[in-house]
Order: structure tokens, then sequence, then C-alpha cells
């Protein structure tokens, strides 16, 4: 019985200094730098997964006629793609980064709710699991699109849907705490002397987002949970037949669905502001006035929903407010672009690979918010909606914007997390094929899109053709660069050169005064605040 209880002891003394052993480690770990690494390792194998469907879709598309799959097979395609990339890889990530960096930012111990961290976490391959497994059940998976339209989502679903309504709900109710989480642990547990203006611009965005975050979840519950009724308890919420109104599922969809848009842009913006002063040597330009930008562009993303719907026969009133507040997000953005373009203005910049992709991310990334400006042109939208030109323009602003910033930031903290250097050059050609890759792939759409071809379909008309073989190939290219990615990181992790504390030159912040890699607990003293490590 001595033994026991020794043994007992020993584990429990093993929690306060160090990791568990094994297996253990990862299923009940509190700590905020293991849970973070999960979220970073789940993200990875959805954004693989989410990539092998999207690549179906291009080989499906590289020819017109039916190549490979049938029309069904390829709506299931294209829904789970952007449930999987949306939901599953984009927004896991951020949380990933946000469990890892935050507290090292704001000199905490840890995040404000550890245990609840640990279950926002291990919920997730439960929902993504229930999500894929319906590709294999009879009738098939989801296959009405990743904004899943009544009644094409009730009345004319596979009788699968139920599990992926399930899957949204549990998705929904990790992002919450996870949320409640980032909140509780910024305000709550900074170290003295960190008021909130002196907070880097990644805590600052991610806090923004966590409110967006715990405002518009529960709307995407509320709308699901009305589809559940509608498909199994015989209500008519979304039923025209039965009184109610389909369009009424399109504003409760997007009044959770451009928030969600800002959700998966802002802590990239909190990233690209990281980086550019560190390769730029210099302080962040304007740093006030990127706050202030961040709150404005998320309290503005609660006004714009109506702009996915210009063709459902609004009000003129209507169509007309939300087209000009759809605008005036251009101003803010504006104003993020500028300053991050004033930071590199003389600045003694060097051009390693996370600033090659956070200077990608401002091009591209303001491609595509131009190309958003042409849709929010109501009349314009007429012409625009719902064709390849909507699919160019989300595609420039998540993958050069929300991705190209994650991987951003996996090479510039990634040395601090294990201690390790990148191979630089193959870092290097990771990026030009990257950024090759996504322009081939969606720069043409833009053309086709004005050209007049709908999305969302498996085959098309001869004069696409020539396009849309170039997106294909641009689209394998991407994809399989990022196995590249892979080798990469795992390289660094086994093998890569010992890297120092302050990992690079220029880089100010609470989280280079640590060793590298980062101690299991970081500051269990808080740290004093100085002003160069003030906001970097």
């Amino acid at each position: 019985m001595s033994e026991v209880v020794e043994a007992g002891h020993d584990t429990h003394d093993h929690h306060d200094h160090g990791p568990d052993k094994g297996l253990a480690r990862w299923l009940v770990t509190t700590n905020h730098k293991d849970i973070g690494t999960l979220y970073l390792w789940f993200s990875f194998l959805m954004f693989l997964i989410g990539g092998v469907l999207a690549l179906v879709v291009r080989a499906e598309l590289f020819q017109p006629g039916l190549q490979f799959v049938n029309p069904e097979f390829f709506n299931q395609m294209t829904t789970n793609h952007g449930l999987i990339m949306v939901f599953g890889a984009i927004m896991p990530a951020f949380v990933g980064l946000a469990n890892w960096l935050v507290p090292m930012m704001v000199g905490a111990p840890d995040m404000a709710l550890p245990r609840m961290n640990n279950l926002s976490f291990w919920i997730l391959p439960f929902a993504f699991g229930m999500l894929i497994s319906t590709l294999f059940m009879e009738g098939g998976g989801p296959n009405f699109g990743w904004t899943f339209y009544a009644p094409l989502s009730t009345t004319y679903a596979p009788e699968t849907v139920t599990y992926f309504i399930f899957g949204v709900h549990l998705m929904g109710a990790s992002s919450i705490m996870g949320s409640i989480n980032i909140i509780a642990t910024i305000l709550n547990m900074r170290a003295p002397g960190m008021t909130l203006m002196k907070m880097p611009l990644f805590v600052w965005t991610w806090l923004i987002t966590a409110y967006l975050l715990l405002a518009v979840m529960p709307v995407l519950a509320g709308v699901v949970t009305m589809m559940l009724f509608d498909i199994h308890f015989g209500t008519s919420f979304f039923n025209a037949a039965g009184g109610g109104d389909p369009v009424m599922f399109q504003h409760i969809f997007w009044f959770f669905g451009h928030p969600e848009v800002s959700i998966m842009i802002l802590p990239a913006f909190g990233i690209v502001s990281q980086i550019i002063p560190t390769f730029s040597r210099k302080p962040l330009f304007g740093y006030d006035s990127m706050v202030y930008a961040t709150a404005s562009i998320a309290f503005l993303s609660f006004i714009v929903w109506a702009h996915h719907m210009f063709t459902v026969g609004m009000p003129l009133a209507g169509q007309l407010f939300f087209m000009y507040a759809t605008m005036l997000i251009a101003v803010p953005t504006g104003v993020k672009v500028f300053n991050w373009v004033a930071t590199m203005w003389q600045g003694a910049m060097s051009f390693e690979t996370p600033m090659l992709f956070a200077i990608a991310f401002v091009v591209l990334f303001t491609i595509g918010g131009f190309s958003g400006l042409m849709l929010a042109n109501t009349p314009a939208d007429y012409q625009y909606h719902d064709t390849y030109i909507v699919v160019a323009h989300f595609h420039y602003v998540l993958v050069p914007g929300a991705l190209f910033s994650i991987i951003a930031a996996v090479y510039y903290w990634l040395p601090k997390w294990c201690g390790r250097m990148y191979d630089e050059s193959l870092g290097k050609l990771h990026f030009w094929l990257s950024f090759i890759g996504v322009n081939v792939t969606f720069f043409p759409q833009h053309f086709s899109g004005l050209a007049g071809m709908p999305r969302r379909i498996p085959d098309y008309a001869l004069q696409f053709a020539d396009f849309n073989m170039l997106s294909s190939i641009g689209a394998f290219v991407f994809g399989f660069s990022q196995l590249l990615f892979l080798y990469i990181v795992i390289k660094a992790i086994r093998s890569g050169k010992q890297a120092t504390d302050r990992v690079w030159e220029g880089a100010h912040g609470l989280e280079w005064t640590l060793p590298s890699p980062a101690p299991y607990h970081s500051f269990t003293q808080p740290p004093k605040i100085t002003d160069a490590e003030a906001h970097s």
C-alpha cells in the first residue's frame, strides 16, 4: 500500500515540475504549451485532410466533362473542404497559437482556466471524427455547401446531416470555452506594469477575436438547432410551405458568418504586426491606431452580413445600407496595411522565411480586399454573385491571409518552442512554392468568374477550360508543397541547430526573454515590464 501512495506522490511531484511521461501527458495535460501543441498538430492534420478534398475538386475540374467523381460526391467534397478548413484547420491553429503565446506575451504562468483548456481541445477530435465519418455512411456526407442553406440542408439533405449538426455544436462549445479562457487570461493574468496599451498586438487581436467568438457562436448553435427541429420535429422555421422563410436562415447564418470571417483574419493581423517590426528592426508604426482599427473591424463585421445576400430580393434601403457598411470596412483595413508598409519604410529589413510570408500576406491580402470591394458594390454583385470571382476573393483572403500568417507564425516562433532552428533555405523554397502555387490557383479564378463561371459545379462550359487547368495545376503545386513544410518542421524539431534565447535580432516582447526552448512553466515569478519589452 505504501508503495502505491509513494508512486502517487511521485506523479504529483512530477506534475509540479515537468510533464508526465508517455501518452498520459497529452490526454490529461493542463499546460498551455502542451495544449497549444495539440491544437497546432490537430489543425495541421485537418489542413492536410481538407487539402486532399480540395485536390479531388481540382482534379475533377482539370478538364470539362465529368472525369473522376460523380456530381453528388463532388458536392460532398466542396462542402467538407469548406467546413474542415474553416472550423478544423484555421480556427484551431489560431487557438493553438493563442495557447502557446498569450501567457508568454503577457507574463502569465499559464492560462486562467487550464482544465477547461484541456476539455476545449479534446472535444475537437470527436467533433471532426463525426463530421468526416459521414462520408463513409449510407447517403454520404453533407452535400449542401459549407454555408448549409436551408432547405438544401433540411428538406433535401442526406440523413447524415444530424451528425453534422452535432459536430457543429461540439465545435462551437470548444470555441466558446477557448475564448472564455483567452479573455480571462488576458484581463486577469497580465504581469504587473503590463497595461492594455502595452500588450503585443497579437494579444490585442486575440482579445477582440475572443469577444467576437462569444457573440456569434451561440447564433450558429441556434440556427443549427432550428435546422434539427425542422428535420426531426416537424417545425417549419425555414420551410415556406409551413409558414417559414428560407431567407431567414441566410440572415441568421451570415449574422454568425461575417464576424466568423473576421475571427479568421484578426489574429492573422496580430501575427503580422509582430513579425514585420522584428525584421524591419523598427517599432510598429501607429500601435494605437492598429488597436482601434482592429476594434473597428470587429464592430463593423456585425453590420455587414447581408452583403452575401444582395440577390435575395432585399429592399433598396437594405441594399444601400449593407453596401456602404461593407465599403466602410476598407477604411480600418487600409489603416492597417498603411501601418505595415510604414513600419517597413526605411527599416533595416532582412528577408527570413517568416518575413517573406508576412510581406506576401500584406500584398495578397490587399488584392483579396480589393476584390471584396468589387463584390460590395450591389449592382456589380448581381453580375459576380455565385461565380468564381467570389471563390477567388475569399481564397485570396483566407489562404495568403489566414493560412500564410499561421505558417509565418510557425517559422517565427518554432525556434522558441522547440529550441532549434529550421532550415532557412528549405523554408525559402517552401515559401516560393506556396506563393507561386496560391497565385496560379486563385488568380485565374477572377477571370473565370468575370466570364460567368458558376461556383460549386462539377462540370463547365468549354470556354473556361484553360483557366481551370491553370487553377488545378497551381492547386497541386500548393498542396504538395505543404508536405515540404511538414518535413521542415519535423527536421527542425529533431536535428535543427540550437537556437539562441532572442532568436531574431529585432525581436521584442516577453516571450523572447525566456530561454529557448521555452521552459514547461514560463513565468513562475511575474516578470518586470520594461519599455523595451512593451508592445513590440
